[in-house]
């Protein structure tokens, strides 16, 4: 499991800010950014479970409140950085699988409409399914057994098709995924 936070880590980071213009609500996303931040340095192999729990339980209350405010907080209004940490702290949000559900609904809106990346959108599908012991779509999540090999936490729904799902969205092919994962051994 903290392979697997040490890898979403890495793809967290490699994120950039851009887009056509300034958010409408640049303080919203500075505060996202601000969240992010903090939630990537609690998911640390040196973090306590106490800090990471305290973290996770109050972007979580926080998320659900931006939530309930503005909708997904899209490109428009955070930018692709902001709206990229929005995702991130939703698709953290373990504990509460009714705000991960709410928050899925919400960004595949938000993709239909260009306001949130469709790469994003299919981590938290698999996340949610996951979390309801159904299978991947794009098999975007997995983790080590006991012997240290990776595995996908649920199987992949229609496996054979994976590599076209995962093209659609933007993703490279599932081979070269899991070389990444595990290059971060």
């Amino acid at each position: 499991m903290r392979a697997l936070v040490v890898w979403s880590f890495a793809v967290l980071m490699t994120v950039a800010a851009c887009g056509d213009g300034p958010p409408s609500h640049p303080g919203s996303r500075a505060e996202l950014l601000q969240m992010l931040k903090v939630d990537q340095e609690v998911r640390t192999l040196k973090a306590s479970e106490e800090d990471w729990d305290r973290v996770d339980r109050a972007n979580t209350d926080r998320m659900r409140q931006i939530l309930d405010a503005h909708g997904w907080p899209g490109h428009t209004m955070v930018g692709e950085d902001g709206a990229h940490a929005a995702w991130a702290l939703i698709q953290h949000a373990d504990r509460d699988l009714h705000l991960q559900r709410r928050g899925l609904e919400l960004m595949r809106q938000a993709v239909e409409k260009g306001e949130a990346d469709p790469s994003d959108l299919a981590y938290l599908v698999d996340r949610v399914r996951v979390a309801e012991k159904k299978p991947q779509v794009y098999g975007t999540q997995w983790e080590t057994d006991p012997q240290g090999n990776w595995r996908p936490r649920t199987p992949i729904e229609n496996a054979a098709k994976v590599d076209e799902r995962r093209a659609d969205v933007g993703l490279k092919p599932l081979k070269e995924y899991v070389e990444e994962l595990k290059s971060l051994e």
